[in-house]
């Protein structure tokens, strides 16, 4: 399995009491370095290209985040800011994403990827940088994957604790996408109500607070399981945010790593009946460094515990 990062992603820094802090992607690495010695292929991931961000975003968002910032902090909405290196930080973190969809597209014996990336993307509208999130990381994976490789059944798995009102946003009217997501009720961005359909294309479920393991595998096991099978996707991405963990200081729902991992396993499961095994997994929230730590391994076994092949 790959594993795609950068250096550049811990320069991004928000702030000293900022809970999207350079510390959760170290803990992130050093966990997967120290549970997998010899199984991941680690990778750089390169930047991403002006044409790969224009096809999900506007070039007047796109210039902003990337304009040259001498200031320590710059304020782009109530929780979100960028510091010098945040440019270089937001192009690596999307580029990630591109470069796992060209590897698990490409090379015979590559099937998964996991990109542990920051700063997190799937708040970042067309247009807005918001949420902590300045590109919208897994849409621009997405839509590369769509027009480079001509695929006609995409799915965006969220179960990030925050609905991904962006990833929704950017691909509602796009028949070729679908987007599914869990989410606590009542929280950041306040969006993501279950009537919300596009075009047919999108299911959201919300979680009440207090929602613990037993919930939320019924409902992935007998709702959003069965609707992404029966689209039958070539390519799978998974928006990996593990904030609805019980001890996350974010929100309030009561999951646990082995519900993380229950659900990549059977995620992996769909990919290897309908896409040849392809996933492309991306790190978004998680704010509790040893939920987090945890919640990362319990993923990446998960998505290695399936056989990935054509």
């Amino acid at each position: 399995m790959l594993v795609f990062t950068h250096p550049a992603c811990l320069e991004h820094d928000p702030g000293s009491d900022h809970p999207e802090s350079p510390e959760r992607l170290q803990a992130v690495i050093a966990v997967l370095r120290e549970a997998f010695p010899a199984q991941l292929e680690w990778r750089d991931a390169p930047p991403a290209k002006l044409g790969e961000l224009a096809r999900v975003h506007a070039r007047e968002l796109i210039d902003d985040v990337l304009q040259v910032q001498t200031a320590p902090l710059r304020r782009l909405d109530l929780d979100t800011f960028t510091s010098p290196g945040s440019a270089t930080a937001a192009l690596h973190a999307a580029g990630a994403g591109v470069a796992a969809v060209d590897a698990v597209m490409l090379e015979e014996n590559q099937r998964r990827a996991f990109c542990a990336v920051r700063p997190p993307g799937h708040h970042a509208t067309a247009d807005t940088a918001m949420g902590f999130c300045l590109f919208n990381n897994i849409a621009v994976a997405a839509a590369y994957a769509r027009d480079q490789y001509g695929l006609e059944r995409i799915a965006i798995v969220d179960f990030d604790v925050h609905h991904g009102n962006g990833t929704q946003a950017i691909f509602e009217t796009e028949p070729k996408v679908a987007y599914y997501s869990t989410h606590q009720s009542g929280l950041f961005p306040y969006s993501g109500n279950m009537r919300e359909r596009g075009v047919g294309n999108v299911c959201n479920i919300l979680l009440p607070p207090g929602s613990d393991g037993f919930r939320f595998r019924n409902v992935w096991a007998d709702d959003l399981l069965p609707q992404i099978d029966a689209f039958r996707p070539q390519l799978l991405f998974i928006s990996a945010g593990f904030d609805a963990h019980m001890h996350d200081p974010q929100a309030d729902l009561m999951l646990e790593a082995e519900d993380f991992h229950w659900l990549g396993k059977e995620l992996a499961g769909i990919a290897d009946r309908h896409a040849s095994g392809r996933v492309v997994s991306m790190l978004e929230g998680g704010y509790d460094l040893q939920a987090l730590r945890e919640c990362s391994v319990a993923h990446v076994q998960a998505l290695m515990a399936q056989p990935a092949g054509r």
